[in-house]
């Protein structure tokens, strides 16, 4: 099961899988993940836990989520999204956040 809506409550403390799509910036340097708990994971990134390509780049704000009901799902879905040609990538997130706002700000 797939939403693209905002990350209820209930979420915030409970694993669930979810891919997601962080920004430098609008239409900035991007990076696609996937986590069994999207809260704890953004935190990770943006406290400099999570060593790699988000923290050489600066890539902390989540402009796009999606909610899985399993992993394996999920990272199907990692797999492919980073496939996507760089449009496809920004439509996706423009059709779900045409503003490019911090979706953390609104669900954490």
């Amino acid at each position: 099961m797939q939403s693209t809506a905002k990350l209820p409550d209930r979420f915030i403390s409970m694993k669930q899988p979810a891919v997601y799509i962080l920004a430098s910036k609008r239409n900035g340097t991007l990076y696609i993940g996937v986590t069994s708990n999207l809260a704890s994971r953004i935190e990770g990134h943006r406290s400099g836990a999570v060593d790699g390509f988000t923290k050489k780049y600066g890539v902390e704000t989540l402009v796009y989520f999606e909610m899985h009901s399993d992993m394996y799902e999920a990272i199907q879905r990692e797999k492919r999204l980073k496939k996507w040609n760089r449009a496809w990538k920004i439509r996706l997130i423009e059709e779900m956040n045409p503003t490019w706002a911090d979706l953390s700000d609104q669900t954490f």
